[in-house]
């Protein structure tokens, strides 16, 4: 009996790794019945070699610069994480029976990204890591940090990293032992906080314990205070008992009004003195807004006949805060939600949204202008094989929503080809937008389906422009592995693969992007940067971003040729120094803006006011 119980709790910590327990042991996600995903020809990410280190490859309009391994001791052969694998021994379990082989923890998965400067901290379910990147150079290792317990999610602000520990192996003390029983003193579920001022010596200052532990976190500038932060932390897992933590208990809220179920935690920090971290609220964000019911969004189950089963909305996967807008997008298990955050501390729900496609809402991205939301579907998890032929283009994909007054209005979908095996890993994850101006466009991880560049600027017509892809790192067995995630950050997409390290590529000008809109983004600079706390672009006024508009209205072929014409010579003048031509023709432009629609107008409308003030 004490072997089984010992092996029930490993299985808590393992099935909780990378979604909610539902959606890896006992997924209520179906296969699908038919195939809707177009038959792809000639598609290049077709049957490629499988290998961890020789793994054939595929790449269109991306240069592929660095590929980074993972660091010694955060890679371990023998450990690679086969769910089938776990499943049959859970299940062997369940059944009663004597199993020689225990479950195991995802022990070395590579996760998510934070970038500070020139450094690249990278998360793992081990720990974390920090490259130094710089431009133009090549990246070197120059730290590690143990400190088992997963899910490894990571931001940074100042000399402060934050990590997200969800696994019941996690130990307050960081170390490497697990925790033995039910309930312990020892263990550490929640966010915890190092100081890397030294970067030579890190330290542990704060470990911020929370009922559900932490799947993933996201920073949250105060309005008015630079010496405050606060933390909306999400945890998926089951709540640890109350003899562990005062004041845990996981009921439905009919029988157990004080549940830690239907809510995320708010933390507040006081940068200068971290060490003070504390829980400040646990607002209930799903609660119906006439009756004050907490469980008032979605229960659980189909929203129509034949449609996905989707989650039961008692939590945020992610949550990604836009603080030029007050605003956040919850991807919220059942869910899309809208936040007021004008008060960090009291974050309010002003809109939901709900699809027959969804299984499990997981990311949000804002476009630039907060005219449109992004979120992703991990149908499966994100260890299921949910991008083969048979797979609908619609299940484990990314949805569009338009964001009109405050109000959100689902569009298009997009999926990457149809062409990955039953032994790949893939679903939509985790992206950002990259800064080109006019234009929508993001990178995004798909696990063992590499990486997409897509352009969402038409909620209804998303298309890929780039990606990547490697082959499976078995060609028999699917084993965890992919990319996490892509993000975009100061001219380079980094991508860590939970496997095989870390992937850095540049964009290469192509049909679907031209060298000034790449020079364009390029622009974009922050010292610091948080995916999930969304940062606002603002291009300076310079003549290569006027042309990156002016290729867009190339494609768009919505301005007459004489136009077109004066344009580019009025960009060719500026960049000789010459704004004469410019300023006289900014009125010209903006008169053409209003006798074209869509983006084109707003593009013509951005190089009027460009041109008006060139120097």
């Amino acid at each position: 009996m004490k072997k089984t119980t010992k092996s029930m709790l490993m299985l808590t910590a393992m099935g909780l790794s990378i979604s909610a327990c539902s959606n890896v042991y006992n997924s209520d996600a179906p296969e699908a019945e038919t195939a809707s995903a177009a038959t792809v020809s000639a598609e290049p990410r077709e049957g490629l070699s499988p290998g961890v280190r020789d793994a054939g490859v595929a790449i269109e309009n991306l240069n592929h610069i660095h590929s980074l391994p993972a660091p010694p001791g955060f890679y371990d052969p023998s450990t690679l994480w086969s769910p089938a694998e776990q499943r049959a021994l859970a299940q062997a379990i369940e059944r009663g029976e004597e199993v020689d082989k225990q479950p195991s923890p995802i022990s070395f998965a590579n996760s998510d990204l934070a970038f500070s400067g020139n450094k690249v901290i990278m998360g793992n379910f081990h720990g974390f890591n920090i490259f130094e990147a710089p431009q133009g150079g090549t990246p070197e290792h120059i730290l590690s940090v143990v400190c088992p317990g997963g899910q490894g999610d990571v931001t940074v602000h100042g000399n402060l990293v934050f990590y997200s520990v969800e696994q019941n192996r996690g130990r307050l003390d960081c170390g490497a032992g697990g925790v033995e029983g039910a309930s312990s003193a020892e263990r550490f579920r929640g966010v915890r906080i190092f100081d890397i001022s030294d970067i030579s010596a890190p330290v542990q200052v704060a470990a911020v314990q929370t009922c559900r532990g932490s799947h993933t976190h996201t920073l949250v500038p105060h309005p008015s205070d630079d010496r405050t932060l606060y933390i909306y932390n999400s945890g998926t897992a089951g709540v640890r008992p109350g003899t562990e933590l005062e004041g845990c208990s996981g009921g439905q809220p009919e029988d157990d009004p004080d549940t830690a179920l239907y809510s995320i935690d708010v933390i507040k920090v006081p940068l200068d003195a971290p060490e003070n971290a504390a829980i400040v609220n646990r607002p209930r964000i799903f609660a119906d807004k006439e009756t004050g019911e907490v469980n008032g969004l979605w229960k659980g189950g189909a929203l129509t006949e034949g449609a996905q089963r989707t989650s039961a909305t008692n939590a945020c996967h992610d949550i990604t805060v836009y603080p030029e807008f007050n605003l956040a997008a919850g991807a919220c298990s059942g869910n899309g939600i809208l936040l007021d955050i004008s008060d960090p501390e009291n974050p309010a729900r002003i809109d939901e949204i709900s699809d027959p496609n969804m299984a499990y809402w997981h990311s949000a991205t804002f476009t630039n202008d907060a005219s449109k939301i992004l979120f992703t579907d991990e149908w499966g998890g994100g260890i299921g094989a949910r991008c083969t032929a048979k797979d609908p283009e619609t299940w484990g994909a990314d949805l569009v929503a338009d964001l009109t007054d405050n109000k959100m209005t689902a569009r298009g979908f997009f999926k990457i080809p149809g062409v990955q095996t039953e032994v790949e890993n893939c679903v939509a994850h985790n992206g950002s937008l990259i800064p080109i101006p006019g234009r929508d466009i993001m990178v995004q991880g798909w696990y063992s389906g590499g990486l997409s560049v897509v352009d969402f600027t038409d909620s209804n017509n998303v298309f890929e422009i780039a990606y990547f892809d490697r082959g499976p790192v078995n060609a028999d067995e699917l084993y965890l592995a992919g990319f996490w995630a892509a993000y975009w950050h100061n001219g380079r997409i980094f991508a860590p693969e939970i496997v095989r390290g870390l992937d850095i590529f540049t964009l290469k000008a192509s049909e679907h992007l031209s060298e000034a809109e790449i020079a364009a983004a390029g622009l974009i600079n922050f010292d610091e940067a948080n995916t999930q706390t969304q940062l606002h672009f603002k291009w300076p006024n310079k003549p290569v971003v006027a042309r990156a508009y002016l290729d867009q209205l190339a494609r768009g072929k919505s301005v007459n040729a004489g136009l077109m014409s004066q344009i580019g010579s009025a960009i060719d003048a500026w960049e000789g120094g010459n704004i004469g031509n410019a300023k006289s023709l900014a009125s010209a432009l903006k008169a053409a803006a209003s006798k074209v629609s869509g983006k084109d107008a707003s593009r013509l409308t951005g190089l009027a006011e460009m041109f008006a003030n060139a120097s």
